[in-house]
């Protein structure tokens, strides 16, 4: 259950209506509301910015709704919330000074619809599952009726405590909304609850809000009031049924949690249903702007961070982390890797376990196969990163860059001192440290001397 403020408190009985104007069909708005702070979350952070799937909730209800094509999207937000300001950026804001309720906050959102006469869509920031489809129905519902002020999305709940019970008329319109606290034992059973979204005509909609008034416990103003209002001006209420999994809100940390569950639930069955396959569903995590390719195989307790590409039979070995990567067809990462950001890794090249990859390109068919680190690095086609190799590119101060060329050969653990660049066709012997620049087709053996000293181990054990 999501904003208490949203719950319908009051009863409405059916009237004989009166067709309005045409309705305009083509213009719409969004309005999201996000003005709540969310003190059951226990954060300094507003609420609709903690993150699913490595984005912000609202940045989801965003990216549904931009797929609606609508004229604008108005979030409604409190005073110092310039966080959330920049999370919906482009789009505009409207600041709601006080929170006086749902119907203050809609009509602060008005400013920015002058003379709108199209539908308004009502959205809430905490409520980051609703889908595209469940929208559009939502819309076309309410447009299939002149007669209808507004349309209200019901949901049946499993355990539908503390949400308004929704009471419909033979022709499917609203009849009535009973709180839970004014229900009888017998209503109480009832499981079709409100969800709060909604989508109102923007007709006469500021002179339909101001008839609200505040008289409840809390002394604000409910957005719920208004099919009541809408009523007496032979205006009637459309409703339509929503699926609970994606209209659920979040007020606490365990809600959230329960919503990225969901929310990664829904993302690999929509992976495995465009080609790919998971060795252990459950245990694999996308970010919301994962991208994956046809005929990957991805094993179990891989982690993906933002900005991940990943192309056409691709291998992702157990327990490896990928973030902000680009990998090609054909490459075959982990297990135990992990790739970070700015990465790109070519076609057929291979990343094993243990190893680390930042900000570089591995070139077409390279391979490094375990226990390395390469930042900063261009490694070219065809070459071999040994075991224990490491590419030395911070200085404390500044970061270089090691570029090595094809079908190059880094013995185990050697290490390259950036900025270095070797050719094409060298070969760096085991265990060498190089600090300067290695020519095409050269073997290099860059190690300390070793000195033997015979019976001297046994003289350094003895106890002074």
């Amino acid at each position: 259950m999501s904003n208490p403020a949203r719950k319908p408190h009051q009863s409405m009985s059916s009237t004989s209506p009166t067709p309005p104007k045409t309705k305009n069909r083509t213009e719409l708005a969004v309005v999201i509301l996000a003005a709540g702070k969310g003190t059951r979350m226990k954060s300094a952070l507003p609420k609709v910015l903690h993150k699913i799937a490595g984005q912000p909730m609202i940045a989801h209800i965003i990216k549904t709704v931009e797929s609606l094509k609508p004229q604008k999207i108005i979030t409604v937000i409190a005073p110092d919330m310039d966080n959330v300001k920049q999370a919906v950026a482009p789009h505009p804001v409207t600041i709601q000074k006080q929170q006086k309720g749902t119907a203050d906050a809609v009509k602060s959102a008005l400013k920015e619809l002058p003379d709108f006469k199209g539908q308004i869509l009502i959205l809430y920031g905490d409520v980051p599952l609703v889908s595209y489809s469940t929208l559009d129905n939502l819309l076309n519902h309410h447009r299939s009726d002149k007669n209808f002020g507004a349309t209200v999305l019901a949901m049946a709940a499993p355990n539908p405590t503390g949400y308004g019970r929704i009471f419909q008329n033979a022709d499917g319109t609203l009849n009535r909304i009973i709180e839970e606290k004014d229900a009888s034992d017998d209503e109480k059973l009832v499981r079709l609850v409100n969800s709060g979204l909604m989508v109102l005509e923007g007709e006469n909609l500021g002179d339909h809000l101001d008839k609200i008034k505040n008289k409840n416990a809390q002394q604000e103003f409910y957005l719920v009031d208004l099919p009541e209002i809408l009523a007496k001006d032979n205006l009637s209420t459309g409703v339509i049924r929503g699926d609970f999994q994606e209209l659920r809100g979040i007020n606490s940390r365990t809600q959230l949690a329960e919503l990225e569950l969901a929310w990664q639930h829904n993302k690999r069955l929509s992976i495995m249903e465009s080609g790919v396959t998971l060795i252990d569903p459950n245990t694999v995590y996308f970010s919301a702007d994962t991208v994956i390719g046809r005929d990957t195989i991805i094993e179990q307790g891989v982690i993906f961070g933002q900005g991940v590409t990943i192309e056409d039979n691709v291998e992702i070995k157990a327990y490896s982390h990928i973030e902000g990567a680009i990998i090609k067809s054909g490459a075959t990462i982990g297990p135990f890797a992990r790739i970070r950001p700015d990465t790109i890794i070519k076609e057929q090249a291979r990343i094993g376990n243990f190893v680390e990859v930042k900000n570089s390109t591995i070139g077409k068919g390279a391979k490094a196969n375990h226990l390395g680190y390469i930042g900063d690095t261009e490694l070219g086609a065809q070459s071999n990163f040994g075991c224990g190799a490491i590419t030395v590119n911070y200085d404390g101060k500044t970061k270089s860059k090691t570029k090595i060329g094809k079908n190059v050969m880094i013995g185990s653990n050697s290490s390259l001192i950036a900025p270095i660049e070797i050719g094409d066709g060298a070969y760096i012997a085991a265990g060498s440290t190089l600090t300067r620049n290695v020519e095409k087709d050269t073997l290099v053996i860059a190690r300390a001397e070793t000195k033997s000293l015979a019976g001297k181990a046994k003289d350094r054990m003895k106890k002074e």
